[in-house]
């Protein structure tokens, strides 16, 4: 069920205010462009700068459009574990597939620290649990130890895998085995990641190549050959949206394609001229401007 191409959306804002309109004008374009799963309210969606009001509400669209024709998997990691609990509890009851909780930022908790926050989230609620493990926004990193010890509770069913390093594909495929659910977090290396036992992306850059992604995710099962030729195709662009901070330049890409204003919340800004021109070049590679 949580495979291939999953999208960590973007949240429009107009007048920044949430654009509940142009949300659901969002999820049906990727509805219509294969892509395998929603992630309403994680980073990408600028979570931080939600109110609690705006990210149940961008929870309930994604539940209300994707009508269980692809899974939904709701973002409600926070740095304080009742805060967490309380949203994914919420995100159950709204009829969200999956949960993605990002490690605690800031707080910097030990390895056991980790376990009980994730344990307190488990125990709370009855459906499956992404960890999202982002050392370069988080600070933390959790272990290989404390996942596969994570990966004994009932609801911890896979990573989103940021860290960057590929060996830790193999790693945890080693101490957990291949039914663990490991889903890349960075664009650039997802060939590389599903060749050493991944099964798929939670990807910033489907929110603007939602076909391409999507049919790079199946060729990584059914032709390499074309999945390289995809990902060579995708590469620029895939570099281009991280050259100032995620989500600036996607948003900045939506607005090209017609898909949504480049309106962010602050602190985060809109990205610079030099900037708007590579995130463009890089969408004339990937054919899609």
């Amino acid at each position: 069920m949580l495979k291939g191409s999953i999208v960590a959306i973007i949240t429009p804002f107009k007048d920044d205010i949430l654009d509940e309109e142009n949300y659901r004008k969002l999820i049906n374009y990727h509805l219509k462009n294969g892509t395998n799963g929603v992630v309403p309210g994680g980073t990408t969606g600028e979570s931080p700068t939600l109110s609690h009001t705006e990210h149940k509400k961008i929870i309930e669209s994604a539940v209300a459009e994707c009508k269980g024709k692809i899974p939904v998997i709701a973002g409600t990691g926070s740095n304080s574990t009742d805060e967490a609990v309380d949203l994914s509890r919420y995100a159950e009851k709204a009829g969200s597939d999956a949960l993605l909780v990002v490690t605690p930022y800031y707080n910097k908790p030990t390895q056991e620290g980790l376990y009980q926050h994730y344990k307190k989230i488990n125990d709370s609620v009855g459906i499956p649990i992404i960890i999202y493990n982002i050392p370069s926004r988080s600070v933390i990193d959790m272990s290989v130890d404390t996942m596969a010890k994570l990966y004994e509770l009932k609801n911890i069913v896979g990573v989103k895998d940021a860290t960057g390093d590929l060996n830790r594909v193999d790693q945890q495929l080693k101490a957990m085995g291949k039914d663990f659910i490991q889903l890349t977090g960075n664009d650039d290396n997802a060939l590389e990641f599903n060749k050493r036992g991944g099964i798929g992306s939670i990807s910033v850059t489907a929110n603007v190549a939602a076909k391409l992604t999507s049919d790079f995710q199946k060729a990584c099962v059914d032709d390499l050959k074309k999945a390289k030729e995809i990902d060579n195709l995708l590469q620029p662009l895939h570099s281009s949206l991280f050259i100032e901070s995620n989500p600036s330049p996607v948003k900045y890409a939506a607005s090209l394609l017609g898909l949504c204003n480049p309106s962010v919340r602050l602190p985060l800004v809109e990205i610079r001229d030099e900037t708007k021109k590579k995130v463009s070049e890089a969408l004339k590679v990937a054919k899609l401007l």
